[in-house]
């Protein structure tokens, strides 16, 4: 399975490809520590808007990962940085836990010109969401920080941002400038100049992990935990790099191949 061009990164994935809330999937920070002794670059490039990267990170840890918070790239600081560029003026549509990372930007500035929309289950409501479809209405521009269409918790599946988006494009007609994965760019970002074709991303989403990652040139891994269904792999065309039962199987894949090249 060696890929055209020799390993030189892998972008990870992180809720339900090393985790799902707050329990590991077995055997994933020990298969962490064993990807480390490759010495190929590490990034966890995430999706999730439910915290900001500090929260987030200081949870992993608590967990027992081994990982440097600057190997981190989210959604949300992409999000920022995209609000600060185009000097917008966002009604922004977070969960609480997320607002840090928005932190010395001026949120209550006049008159809006953007809906920056993440996983913000207690602002799915009529008025909120309202609210900003009227904004759209006058031209403000809709950002999704991630365009996921569900995630999986404990309970459960549940349904993530996309699900929002698509409504308020809908019925506004406008169409969502979206951050985070799958985005080419987002995962070309996380690679801080390493050739696409050098690289692999593993994670649990066929769409926005596997997909994304190969339509950017990078070989895609998908697991078979978090949000994984039966069949997710025929979902897409060309299918999957490697379809593998975990992150530990997925690492041991990589072992074989930098060992061989």
């Amino acid at each position: 399975m060696a890929g055209s061009s020799r390993l030189k990164a892998v972008l990870i994935d992180l809720s339900g490809t090393l985790h799902v809330e707050n329990e590991i999937i077995p055997g994933a920070v020990e298969a962490l520590k064993k990807l480390r002794t490759t010495n190929v670059v590490v990034r966890f490039v995430t999706n999730t808007t439910k915290e900001s990267q500090r929260c987030l990170f200081e949870r992993l840890c608590k967990l027992g990962f081994d990982l440097q918070r600057s190997e981190i790239m989210s959604s949300l600081s992409a999000a920022r940085k995209m609000i600060e560029s185009e000097s917008l003026k966002p009604m922004l549509i977070v969960d609480k836990r997320a607002l840090e990372e928005f932190e010395g930007l001026d949120l209550e500035e006049e008159p809006k010109n953007a809906v920056v929309m993440g996983l913000a289950p207690e602002h799915f409501h009529y008025e909120k969401l309202n609210s900003a479809f009227r904004l759209l209405m006058d031209g403000a521009k809709l950002i999704a920080i991630n365009e996921s269409r569900y995630f999986m918790r404990k309970d459960g599946l549940a349904l993530g941002t996309g699900a929002f988006v698509k409504a308020l494009e809908y019925a506004s007609g406008c169409k969502s400038t979206v951050i985070g994965k799958p985005c080419p760019e987002f995962f070309k970002a996380a690679l801080d100049g390493i050739d696409p074709s050098e690289a692999i991303m593993i994670g649990d989403d066929v769409v926005d992990d596997v997909k994304g990652a190969q339509e950017a040139g990078m070989r895609g891994f998908l697991v078979q935990t978090g949000k994984y269904r039966k069949d997710d792999e025929l979902k897409i065309s060309p299918p999957p790099s490697c379809i593998v039962s975990s992150f530990a199987a997925a690492v041991d894949e990589i072992v074989k191949e930098v060992q061989s090249s």
